[in-house]
């Protein structure tokens, strides 16, 4: 449990860091025989930094409360 708890910790403090990231994806547009031609398109991936510091404090509340079992 205490392990689960730090990760989930981590993974708040990194979502509340880094509120977001762009997917690039390559697509083709024209394919003639040899000549190939393909275009990259960004898709951005975004969160709020609320829902780190919501993930942040579930994990702390975790691991507080495995803690305080022993």
């Amino acid at each position: 449990m205490k392990t689960l708890a730090i990760i989930i910790l981590a993974i708040g403090v990194l979502m509340t860091v880094i509120t977001g990231f762009n997917i690039i994806t390559k697509e083709k547009v024209v394919d003639l025989g040899t000549i190939e031609i393909s275009k990259k398109e960004s898709t951005p991936v975004y969160w709020s930094p609320i829902t780190g510091m919501v993930l942040a404090g579930a994990g702390l509340v975790i691991l507080v409360l495995s803690n305080r079992k022993k």
